[in-house]
């Protein structure tokens, strides 16, 4: 068992924290958070933020921002942060890394030939972790016992996911040089399963290949899909037990058997 990062004083940041996967941490890991700990929550939804904060214990504060990640300057992403943590003495920090969309699976890899979609959805799911992460590392690293970097990647190349496959991958790149370059901090690549969200729904509905949505669908019809609360729950156990090398990627399946549908 490796060191109970949820203790003290910590202060949790969790992007893309609306609905689905980033809710139900938000609520998981809130739950484990002792006294004069605080989460903030950001999303592009301040209508599903407010919701997230409402399932909150209470006794454990909550900021959340509606923000659109994909057009915020580190200036902005800095003083909200500052403004969250302002006069709260902290022990950790744990970063969240969850915003994410699929971007358009109706199109396979060969007919994405349009430059403003790439740069549009690189915004979003590759450039702003890295300028949040830039941000955040700079206001706490000199000022907390230690810090906890989430970044939720994928397991394998889907059909149809073109955009989405190739944005996480560059985003899990960035962060193992991130934490080869910065040793004191704890780096985790979380692979959190297929998981029933809205994402999934609309991918089984949309892929662009026949054989992915007919996959998808599958899984679905038998029930395999994995509900927010065992991937957070994992993710949770994970953290815990600390036996991954910081940097490196952990499926929630690693040590299970997989199920079929899964390539």
């Amino acid at each position: 068992m490796g060191e109970e990062i949820f203790s003290g004083k910590v202060f949790v940041l969790i992007t893309g924290a609306s609905q689905g996967i980033g809710r139900q941490i938000a609520i998981t890991f809130s739950g484990l958070l002792g006294k004069g700990s605080k989460l903030l929550l950001l999303a592009r939804s301040e209508k599903g933020l407010k919701e997230t904060a409402g399932n909150i214990p209470k006794g454990i504060s909550v900021d959340f921002q509606g923000i659109d990640l994909s057009l915020a300057t580190a200036g902005q992403l800095s003083e909200i942060i500052e403004k969250s943590v302002e006069s709260v003495q902290l022990d950790r920090v744990i970063i969240v890394h969850n915003v994410g969309t699929m971007g358009d699976t109706s199109k396979l890899t060969v007919d994405m030939d349009d430059f403003e979609e790439w740069r549009k959805y690189y915004d979003l799911n590759v450039f702003s972790p890295a300028v949040l992460n830039s941000v955040a590392m700079k206001l706490f690293r000199e000022k907390v016992e230690r810090i906890f970097v989430v970044n939720i990647t994928t397991f394998s190349a889907l059909k149809s996911a073109g955009y989405y496959c190739s944005g996480k991958a560059a985003r899990e790149m960035y962060f193992k040089v991130f934490a080869e370059e910065y040793p004191d901090v704890n780096v985790l690549n979380y692979s959190p399963g297929p998981v029933e969200t809205n994402m999934l729904r609309n991918f089984s509905a949309t892929a662009g290949h026949p054989d992915q949505r007919k996959k998808i669908n599958y899984m679905i019809a038998q029930n395999q899909q994995l509900t927010p609360e065992q991937t957070a729950d994992r993710l949770v156990k994970v953290l815990r037990e600390q036996k991954y090398q910081s940097g490196g990627r952990v499926d929630y399946y690693d040590g299970m058997a997989r199920p079929s549908h899964r390539q």
